[in-house]
């Protein structure tokens, strides 16, 4: 037998991990009481470890090994789900630290060294590590097969390591009161046991029948309370909740790309904010978890820290209590904008405006009642991606009201008004929001934007005051005047087609500058219809869409 750690392994590790969480995902999920009950452990998982696999799917046959390990820890890391699989993505950048430059397989000490590695990274990722967790198990895992003697193979220590955390989950009942009190194990040290077992499979090829998930712990269950609070948890901030309080009511995640330096300051706000956070990542590119009330400064730390992208934000106990419920009061069309400009144009197209601040995000709370107090047929319009995943949660939160709530998901202002321009309340609601979500589609989106410090872009490096063209969020030009940037941003677009544009000037765009490239358009591109708008907002001189 070839006690083999190589790429092909690791891609068959990950993938018969992947197929072994998928099989066990529902009893894992009816574990899960900590650190809410929530019940998506398992799921959150096995996407997380599908997510890696998929990467390694996407490199070629050819890949070396080194290749292969970074293809799994940043898969794991851009896939993660939940609090679990954010830590587990973190486990596999251990690894992939430690045996992912080796020149050739490595032996039982090196693995052991790098299952000790991937333990200090994880327990470090947690803002507040609990005992009786997926960290202590994954450190006694560690632990037991560092301990067997000099020399020992490849195939013993990672039966160690297995057997470690099997040995260690079945203690994580007596280690946290909320376990005890359900009489259950870890959920999530109950899937990187599941995950260890694959590996020992894959590098002694003995493959159980299955893999065991325990039921119950074999304690007799305390009386149930809502959300008993975890013993020796260390923390006592504003995300403490003691006896009949529920928590933090949403779970927000989303990747950040920012600067290494700034992540200690954004761990400290959002520490402040809530619970359960993790952070992992590095290199500029970090993947946050927290459990929050107020979703929306979450993620607008985040936005100071740097660019947040791919946003989540779950309500974590949507089935609580009683919900308001709403109003019959019809259809209505809610939009978020932060200009006035713009707020004037959406509510004279007829829909209801949520503000928010400029560079800030509307509280949850505050969209929520609005989208309820809106109608029992609501559409919402985020016009921009920080905000969307947001309008997501609140309408979650309405729909527990009774109320049929959707989200067409538009990034910019200029998406929103073009959904509006076709929005029909003669039509059934179904049938308009996918004629809104068609129009906003269909409409690509652009602005202008003056760098406020020197940043390396897309098409070359850019200098505070430089003026930036950018198309979907990417920068496509540089340069120094604003009109000369604009004239060449607007002919981009266009050279894929279009019909209708819509400029809407900013509050700090000169003068002449919406003119100046009417004229131009009228000039180059007679058959295109140009709207020109006054928005008002602050940040960006000019927004731009092309139907």
């Amino acid at each position: 037998m070839d006690e083999l750690l190589d790429g092909a392994a690791v891609r068959r590790w990950c993938r018969f991990a992947g197929e072994a969480l998928g099989r066990v995902r529902v009893e894992i999920d009816a574990l899960n009481v900590f650190p809410v009950p929530d019940g998506d452990t398992g799921t959150n998982l096995h996407l997380t470890v599908i997510a890696a696999a998929d990467a390694l799917d996407e490199l070629p046959a050819t890949a070396d090994t080194a290749r292969v390990w970074r293809a799994l820890a940043q898969g794991a890391l851009l896939g993660a789900r939940g609090n679990s699989g954010v830590i587990l993505s973190q486990v596999f950048r251990g690894l992939a630290d430690v045996l992912g430059p080796l020149e050739a397989p490595p032996d039982g000490a090196t693995l052991a060294r790098a299952l000790d590695h991937a333990s200090g990274l994880a327990h470090d990722a947690v803002e507040h590590p609990v005992e009786g967790t997926i960290l202590s198990v994954l450190a006694d895992a560690a632990a037991a097969c560092a301990s067997g003697p000099s020399g020992t193979g490849l195939a013993e220590t990672v039966r160690a390591a297995a057997g470690g955390a099997r040995r260690a989950l079945r203690r994580t009942t007596g280690q946290l009161d909320v376990l005890a009190r359900s009489g259950v194990v870890d959920a999530g040290a109950a899937g990187l046991c599941v995950v260890l077992d694959v590996l020992a499979a894959v590098i002694t090829e003995e493959f159980p029948e299955r893999y065991e998930i325990p039921a119950r712990a074999g304690a007799t269950p305390a009386p149930a309370q809502e959300h008993p609070e975890p013993h020796g948890s260390g923390h006592h901030g504003p995300g403490h909740h003691g006896p009949g309080h529920h928590g933090p009511g949403y779970e927000v995640m989303y990747l950040l790309d920012a600067a290494d330096c700034a992540v200690h300051a954004l761990r400290e706000t959002l520490d402040g904010l809530g619970d359960s956070l993790v952070v992992v990542g590095g290199d500029g590119l970090w993947n946050v978890h927290v459990h929050v009330d107020d979703a929306g400064a979450a993620i607008e730390a985040g936005m100071a820290a740097g660019r947040p992208h791919r946003i989540r934000v779950t309500c974590l106990h949507a089935g609580d209590g009683e919900r308001p419920h709403a109003p019959h009061t019809g259809r209505a069309v809610i939009a978020v904008t932060a200009a006035g400009g713009l707020a004037a144009l959406f509510e004279e197209c007829g829909a209801r405006v949520v503000r928010r601040e400029p560079g800030a995000v509307p509280p949850l709370a505050v969209l929520a009642e609005a989208i309820l107090a809106a109608g029992d047929e609501v559409t919402v319009l985020p016009n921009e991606p920080e905000v969307l995943s947001l309008a997501e949660a609140a309408a979650e939160r309405a729909r527990d009201g009774g109320a049929r709530i959707e989200v067409v998901p538009t990034k910019a202002s200029v998406q929103g008004m073009a959904a509006l321009a076709v929005h029909d309340p003669l039509r059934r609601f179904g049938e308009d929001v996918i004629e809104m979500t068609r129009a906003a589609g269909a409409t690509r989106f652009g602005h202008l934007e003056v760098a406020g410090q020197e940043a390396v872009t897309s098409v070359g490096l850019c200098r505070p005051g430089d003026v930036l063209g950018l198309i979907e969020g990417d920068v496509v030009t540089i340069g120094a005047d604003v009109t000369e940037v604009a004239r060449h941003l607007v002919d981009r677009m266009l050279a894929g087609g279009g019909e209708l544009v819509t400029l809407i000037a900013g509050a700090h765009a000169p003068p002449a500058l919406a003119g100046t490239l009417e004229e131009h358009l009228r000039v180059g591109r007679p058959d295109v219809e140009v709207g020109v708008y006054a928005g008002g907002q602050e940040r960006y001189p000019l927004l731009i869409g092309v139907e």
